[in-house]
């Protein structure tokens, strides 16, 4: 009896994590990981600064699925077959620790997503798993039969770039010699390497975890498929906001403060830090990630409202100031910042709010303790554009939701093909959540594929 076959394609968490559970459910099958770079698992090794956020050590599957933005309430019951939870257990089963800091974010004890790396890429190999690089994939259609026929790119032979497992070409798997086969069998020529196939290679089972659609074609595979597309949009970016007294400031954080945009509802608290183009952090990434489609919808150039003291309200940022006055009357006020602001971020507050650099706490009028108030609380930045981290970040938008079976992540168009990923219209906010997103459909995907 002829072994399944089943693709995978896409090399990233949620492919990666599809294709071991497919390959660990069903030993008999034969399972496929086709990447087009030539790394696997990109966002893993860059994730957290080069740590790897795995998950969030937030163990209720409810309040896990309010984290995101999008797709939430479709991921309700996944979470419920593979939660944050049974990711610890994983990775630690697997020989790999994991670690919870104090915002949620879980991150491997090693403090190195080349820990992530390894544990997945031996957990596929172990299993099985025939792992090609240099492999994109240029089309995909269901044959009469039901089973799948892909098409692979021809592409310009590339260099091999040394380093371990994560430069491995396709010469260099198992697969490339099965994948030369098919092609001759379709009459293609492939060269060694894999980089100018051009062939055809068959599947009964196939799973798309290609990522967001950033790029124009990105997702068209689903769409020869069937599928509709939510338009893509950013997800997961920082703020570029022209002011010079902001820009001195690049470098300096605050633990808590309350990020907002004026007549959209946008609103959020967290972290926050300046950079040299504006700001980023928790909070900026959070609002963007909630207002990815409003932001859009405004060319990302909008007011942006600070408050640096969100604990105090207007009167009692006002009984801080007054107790300054009474106490430190002689005092400098740019010397002396409420807590917990740094005294830098303080003193370009001050002068903001138009008080001179000598002034005395004793000599702080009524007019300008109200200006100063309303800088602590109201502070307002024109924001004129976003950042992206051109690897790492995230998009909303991908393949319509109701069009999945969230049981199985099949297709409900076109039997036989799964998803995983980023590539649905799900996204989450940033502290390990879109991983967990991966790490679940591509668990989900993976077992039923194999079924």
């Amino acid at each position: 009896m002829r072994s399944q076959k089943v693709i995978v394609v896409g090399g990233g968490a949620a492919g990666f994590f599809a294709a071991i559970v497919c390959a660990e459910s069903s030993p008999g099958a034969e399972v496929t990981v086709l990447e087009r770079g030539s790394r696997f698992l990109d966002k893993v090794r860059i994730s957290g600064g080069g740590r790897c956020n795995v998950t969030n050590a937030c163990f209720d599957p409810g309040e896990f699925a309010d984290h995101y933005p999008r797709g939430g309430k479709a991921l309700l019951s996944p979470f419920l077959k593979f939660s944050a939870r049974d990711t610890v257990a994983w990775f630690e089963s697997r020989g790999v620790r994991l670690k919870t800091e104090g915002d949620g974010r879980m991150f491997p004890v090693s403090n190195s997503s080349q820990t992530i790396l390894d544990c997945l890429v031996n957990s596929a190999q172990a299993a099985g798993v025939k792992l090609m690089l240099n492999c994109g994939v240029a089309q995909a259609a269901k044959l009469p039969d039901g089973r799948f026929e892909v098409g692979l790119e021809r592409r310009s032979p590339t260099r091999r770039v040394e380093g371990g497992v994560q430069d491995l070409t396709c010469s260099e798997t198992t697969a490339n010699r099965d994948l030369q086969r098919a092609g001759s069998e379709t009459g293609a020529p492939l060269e060694a390497g894999g980089n100018s196939f051009g062939g055809k290679l068959s599947c009964d089972r196939l799973v798309l975890a290609t990522g967001g659609c950033r790029a124009a074609g990105a997702g068209q595979l689903a769409v020869s498929l069937g599928h509709s597309l939510e338009p893509p949009v950013p997800s997961l970016f920082t703020f570029q906001i022209e002011s010079s007294w902001l820009h001195s400031l690049a470098g300096v954080s605050v633990e808590l403060a309350e990020v907002s945009v004026p007549g959209t509802g946008l609103r959020e608290r967290g972290p926050l830090l300046v950079t040299h183009a504006g700001l980023s952090g928790p909070a900026v990434l959070r609002l963007s990630a909630w207002g990815a489609r409003a932001l859009h919808g405004l060319n990302y150039r909008f007011r942006l409202r600070v408050n640096w003291l969100p604990a105090l309200n207007a009167e009692g940022i006002s009984r801080e100031l007054n107790a300054r006055r009474r106490s430190q009357p002689a005092r400098l006020i740019v010397n002396l910042p409420l807590a917990p602001l740094p005294a830098r971020l303080w003193e370009r507050i001050v002068l903001a709010a138009g008080i001179p650099r000598d002034t005395r706490w004793a000599s702080l009028t009524r007019v300008q303790a109200h200006a100063l108030g309303q800088q602590l609380a109201r502070s307002e930045f024109p924001v004129a554009g976003k950042s992206l981290n051109r690897d790492e970040f995230v998009t909303c938008g991908g393949v319509r939701l109701a069009e999945v079976n969230f049981k199985t992540m099949e297709s409900r168009v076109c039997p036989g093909l799964f998803f995983a990923g980023e590539l649905l219209d799900i996204d989450g906010v940033t502290g390990g959540f879109n991983f967990q997103a991966a790490w679940t459909t591509g668990f989900i995907a993976g077992r039923a594929a194999a079924d």
